[in-house]
This record gives C-alpha cells, sequence and structure tokens, in this order.
C-alpha cells in the first residue's frame, strides 16, 4: 500500500521545519511512500523544494508542486492529494514531526480494518517549555490531542484505539478515493461564510465523510506526530484569545455543518463530572501551585469557549 504524504508551507520562514518534517518521514520504518512538497505561491521554496528533495532519489519518491498563488492551507493539500500518487493520502504540517512509526501504524489499521480514513495522537513538542498551567484537557488549543478525546473519552480515552469524527489535521488520512470522492477539504470555510476566524476543515470534511460513507476515522493513538508549540503559543492571553475563536467556531460549524456536532458535548460533560471533581481531589489530598493553576486556568478556558459559542450564536441563530 503506497502512502502520498502532503507536506505544505508558504514561506522561506518556515522552510527549516518543513525539512525537519520531511526529514522525519524519510526515517520511518515503511517504505512505501511518497512525498507530495507544495509550494503556496512562493517560488522560492518551490526552488528549494526541488534543489533538496525532488532531485533525490536515494530514499523514497518526492514530487513537487507549486501553487501560482497562495491559496492557504486547506487549498495547498487539496493539490498536493490531487497530484499524490498514492492508495492513501496522508497529511502533515510543516511544524511538525512523524514518529518514526507513523506510516507503518496507519497502514496497519487500514490493512486490518479495512476503515475509509485513518489518524493518529498528537503530541506536544513544547519549543519553549511546557506551561505549568496548561491543563490536558485543553492540550487543543495548542493543536495537541487533549485529555478526554477518543471513541469514549474519559481521562484515558487518548490512549484508546477507536472511531472517532475527526483527528488532527497534521495526523489524518484517507483513502485515495474517499479523499477524490468528497472533493477534498472545503477551501473557504471562513471565506464563504465571510468570517475568517471560522475554523473546522478537518470536521466538515468528516462530516461530510461520514454522511457519504457511514463511518469517521479509526483513530490509533500509537501513530504519533509531534507538534511544535511555539512560544507565543503559550502565553494566557494568546491561549484565552483563541478559546474565545475556538468556541465562536464550534458554534458556526454547529450551524453550517450540524453532523459535525456531539463531541465536543461529551467533552463537556465529562470535563464537569470527571475531570474537575478529579482534579479537586487531587488538589485537595497534594496541594501544589501548579495542581491550582492548572485547575483555575481550566474554568477561565471553559468560561472563555463558551463565552466565544454564545457570541457565535448571537449571529448564527
Amino acid at each position: 500500500m503506497r502512502v502520498s504524504v502532503v507536506l505544505c508551507t508558504h514561506t522561506l520562514d518556515r522552510y527549516e521545519h518543513l525539512r525537519e518534517a520531511a526529514r522525519s518521514v524519510q526515517r520511518g520504518t515503511y517504505d512505501d511512500w511518497e512525498l507530495v512538497l507544495v509550494s503556496d505561491g512562493n517560488p522560492e521554496v518551490a526552488e528549494r523544494m526541488h534543489e533538496e528533495f525532488a532531485a533525490e532519489r536515494e530514499v523514497g519518491d518526492a514530487v513537487v508542486h507549486e501553487n501560482d498563488e497562495n491559496l492557504g492551507l486547506l487549498g495547498a493539500r487539496n493539490n498536493g492529494a490531487r497530484i499524490a500518487s498514492g492508495d492513501v493520502v496522508a497529511f502533515l504540517d510543516d511544524d511538525a514531526i512523524a514518529d518514526e512509526r507513523w506510516l507503518e501504524l496507519l497502514v496497519a489499521a487500514y490493512e486490518e480494518r479495512d476503515p475509509v480514513a485513518v489518524g493518529g495522537r498528537m503530541v506536544p513538542a513544547w519549543v519553549a517549555g511546557k506551561p505549568a498551567y496548561l491543563p490536558a484537557e485543553f492540550y487543543w488549543l495548542v493543536g495537541v490531542t487533549h485529555r478526554g478525546f477518543g471513541p469514549d473519552g474519559g481521562w484515558d480515552g487518548w490512549t484508546t484505539a477507536g472511531e472517532v469524527r475527526n483527528t488532527k489535521g497534521s495526523n489524518i488520512s484517507f483513502r485515495a478515493e474517499v479523499f477524490e470522492s468528497l472533493d477534498g477539504f472545503e477551501t473557504d470555510i471562513g471565506g464563504r461564510k465571510g468570517d475568517n476566524h471560522l475554523q473546522g476543515g478537518e470536521t466538515e470534511l468528516c462530516a461530510r465523510m461520514r454522511a457519504e460513507y457511514g463511518e469517521g476515522v479509526w483513530y490509533v493513538p500509537e501513530a504519533e506526530v509531534a507538534h511544535k508549540v511555539f512560544e507565543y503559543r503559550t502565553e494566557p492571553r494568546w491561549l484565552l484569545e483563541r478559546a474565545f475563536w475556538q468556541g465562536y467556531s464550534k458554534r458556526g460549524m454547529e450551524h453550517f455543518v450540524p453532523e459535525s456536532a456531539g463531541e465536543e458535548d461529551a467533552f463537556l460533560a465529562d470535563l464537569l463530572t470527571e475531570f474537575v471533581p478529579r482534579r479537586l481531589r487531587s488538589l485537595v489530598r497534594r496541594p501544589s501551585t501548579a495542581k491550582l493553576s492548572q485547575l483555575l486556568f481550566l474554568g477561565l478556558f471553559t468560561a472563555f469557549v463558551g463565552v466565544g459559542y454564545l457570541y457565535g450564536a448571537t449571529k448564527w441563530r
């Protein structure tokens, strides 16, 4: 089974990170793959890709596509998927690093279970150190799989394999014919609605996939991809703003893609009935500043998500 890994970037400022992402695929244990490198409207990036990867045939194959203009991540991914030759098309971001067994484990799931899509777990790579106040329940704010994720949710749900609505966009794959039949990602999630704060490309695509094929993404927690969490993404102000707009986006996605609803509601139930009580008990038994700050920010993030959701509800009644 051949896997095409689509990897996109738009600026030379991120090229070193893209190189590290590409090399992580090349170092992997699975050997039937190709890199599909997409320069999103930047000729200099395309030239570097050609020089460094397209001419390199010692390890795997690489093809380069240059968009005529900057289309954004979802449009770049779609163009990469169109020229891919694999049976499976997988997506990796330019600030991510794949575990060496990533593709091997994704392919094993396809061969053993015959799903339409397979994804894995995103783990944090703290560039400037892990912030002590950030609870694992809100890792999704920094693009990482959070506590409460998984087919059954719960405290350790993220370690359990099973079907989920969708995984993160930097660790998700589809059978090529399935991705093509769905016309790929909706490239104007925000712009088409007149609102660039509206996010949810993977959610929207996987909602359509479930409607068409009757199943979601098979989640393989051992298939890990590390996401670089840069310093600015660990600042409280940035995280609180992101929580607000994620709540806003959640309401928008419910309005425009009703099939996307469900997992966030289950997560909120787990948060209120299991995670908060569990953290309170732990704080009482063994008090610490870190435990207290995480509990306080858990409440703050929940509140900001809620306010964002309500703000979205005033727009999409």
